[in-house]
């Protein structure tokens, strides 16, 4: 499976065409909203319609699940990071916005970090234990990072899953040095161990890259195992 993290903040692409549903128009079979504010929800391009419906809305427009980003960073605790990704109350990690999320009909939450906010893995491990306590079953939780090699080790991911991790997100092999094809094998064999799925994800811009690159890319995700790309 295709997944596709949007921005739904910024100014789409296709003018009054939401970014999220030009990527399904691409392919993307799960879309996943980065810097959603679930205290202030903003999908810029969608028809006009009251915060507490934007997710649903953009359900009904693109007919795919929809998860979303939030950060295990406690308050005051962020590292450096450009203005662009700062922080807003309702993007942490928090058992009330996982809650809020339930409501506004979010299918996933991923805990990660956005670039500079230095989240941790002891972080994200009593995160998934809150949430898994607070929402069970009724959204699927996903962890992991993407923009550091050797982030992730097969204890973090046995951590993970034992606290209620059902995906795990790594870095596709060749995006970040160290992530090689073999390498990412091994956690993704350790994570299926584990019943957990997971996620091969480009965070370092690779997107932009010529064709064949791209190519490449998808075909070791693929011999890695991973199960969405």
């Amino acid at each position: 499976m295709i997944a596709c993290e949007t921005i739904g903040t910024v100014q789409p692409l296709l003018g009054n065409v939401t970014n999220a549903e030009f990527a399904a128009s691409m392919g993307a079979d799960i879309l996943l909203l980065n810097m959603f504010d679930v205290q202030h929800p903003v999908i810029r391009g969608l028809p006009e319609t009251e915060p507490e419906n934007v997710v649903r809305m953009l359900k009904k427009m693109t007919g795919r699940p929809i998860g979303i980003n939030l950060e295990p960073v406690a308050e005051g605790e962020e590292g450096e990071t450009d203005p662009i990704w700062k922080m807003s109350a309702g993007r942490r990690a928090t058992v009330e916005n996982a809650l809020r999320a339930k409501e506004l009909g979010v299918d996933f939450i991923l805990l990660t970090g956005n670039p500079g906010m230095g989240v941790s893995n002891p972080a994200i491990i009593e995160t998934l234990r809150k949430f898994k306590a607070a929402v069970g079953d009724s959204i699927v939780l996903a962890a992991g990072k993407m923009h550091a090699a050797g982030v992730l080790t097969e204890a973090d991911i046995a951590d993970f899953t034992a606290a209620g991790a059902d995906i795990i997100l790594l870095p596709a092999p060749g995006t970040v040095p160290g992530i090689t094809m073999e390498y990412a094998r091994t956690l993704i064999s350790c994570a299926h161990r584990h019943s957990a799925l997971t996620i091969t994800a480009i965070g370092t811009s690779q997107e932009g890259a010529d064709t064949d690159t791209i190519r490449r890319i998808a075909l070791m995700c693929k011999m890695a195992g991973t199960d969405i790309h």
